[in-house]
């Protein structure tokens, strides 16, 4: 198992060469790691060891009745979580069953928390193969062992050439490959935002006020606060077994059971509501960033002088002025991963080329 965990360095593990945003790294690494980890944690839980022990009375073998209530689902009495434990009910959610079928709540998801997380890991990673296929080794074919910047003159002058020259060659020709990239920014905050949904769909309408409900609940009177989390991840519930009694009539037997890989569960998913939170909140602000970096250009300039400030000003305006916005994001790419001051020759080169040639309009 911990042969396992040591996999999942690789989630983590920072590339050198970058080709995205930090924001856009938090869904396919630090997540999928998260909950890759969640998933095997619980399927060690649910499948070495017990996940359910019922308590029962008549003579049925334990482990008859504890897969069968794993298997079928289990069951609580909705009314008997506002009742006082110890006085009117034993344990919340535990109460005769002598009500209406609609009282009764029914937990049948967690045979499925292992899969739903892993699908989930799936989800996460799908937006950055997509822009790994996209990007096609773009920056990494371009940078050629430049972000290092130890090599000989000769090499460094030869390598800067070419470099310089594929940017003059296919200048204006790249909006569709940054458009693929801000694509995949969207189909990131599409996928959080759609799970928190698929959680909520899983948990029958419970997961999307899910954090809120378990801070109020810590915020609010011991005596009068509810237990939002054994709501959705009980503790102890029921479960109903049939069997032929020895007459040959259809003897019922009421059992309790308890869920210990529900406090395993609980903690996960109040994590993950936080989490998702906290990506949605980040994605929409870099979203929003790329907004204004298609409708502004003079935002394109000020962001290369901000991050770039060995590079000339006025070679900037050059270049932002006459180039499109996919030349721009692929520059910003390439300053971030070549050496910085072999990044400065390559764009004053660039300039100096753009302001001897006609002037070239750019479209976007």
């Amino acid at each position: 198992m911990l042969d396992i965990f040591r996999g999942l360095k690789s989630f983590v593990k920072i590339s050198h060469i970058h080709i995205d945003s930090p924001v856009f790294r938090l869904h396919y690494s630090i997540t999928v790691m998260i909950l890759v980890a969640f998933s095997l944690i619980v399927t060690t839980r649910q499948y070495v060891g017990n996940p359910i022990d019922c308590i029962h009375t008549k003579d049925i073998p334990e482990d008859v009745l504890n897969t069968f209530c794993w298997i079928h689902s289990t069951y609580t009495i909705k009314s008997a979580f506002h009742k006082k434990v110890g006085v009117d009910v034993p344990h919340k959610g535990i109460d005769n069953s002598r009500g209406s079928q609609e009282d009764r709540k029914s937990y049948m998801y967690y045979q499925w928390v292992c899969f739903c997380l892993f699908f989930q890991a799936i989800l996460f990673y799908t937006p950055r193969w997509l822009w790994k296929n996209w990007e096609g080794g773009k920056i990494h074919a371009l940078i050629m062992d430049l972000d290092v910047g130890i090599c000989s003159e000769v090499e460094k002058k030869q390598k800067k050439k070419l470099l310089l020259d594929y940017l003059w060659d296919n200048l204006r020709y790249h909006n569709w490959w940054a458009y693929r990239y801000y694509l995949c920014e969207l189909l990131s905050l599409v996928n959080v935002v759609g799970q928190m949904f698929l959680m909520n769909r899983f948990f029958d309408g419970a997961f999307l006020t899910f954090g809120i409900d378990v801070l109020t609940f810590m915020e609010s009177d011991q005596e009068d606060r509810w237990d939002p989390m054994i709501y959705i991840f009980p503790r102890m519930t029921k479960c109903t077994f049939h069997k032929y009694g020895v007459s040959g009539e259809i003897e019922k037997l009421d059992a309790v059971c308890i869920l210990p890989l529900n406090v395993v569960n609980e903690k996960i998913y109040v994590f993950l509501w936080f989490w998702f939170l906290l990506l949605a909140f980040l994605t929409t602000l870099s979203l929003l960033f790329r907004v204004l970096i298609i409708m502004s250009p003079r935002i394109r300039v000020y962001l290369l002088r901000f991050r770039f400030r060995m590079v000339r000003r006025d070679a900037v305006d050059a270049i932002v002025v006459r180039s499109r916005m996919g030349d721009w994001f692929l520059l910003y790419m390439l300053g971030q991963n070549v050496d910085c001051l072999i990044f400065r020759d390559v764009m004053h080169e660039l300039a100096d080329r753009l302001k001897r040639s006609p002037v070239m309009l750019p479209d976007a």
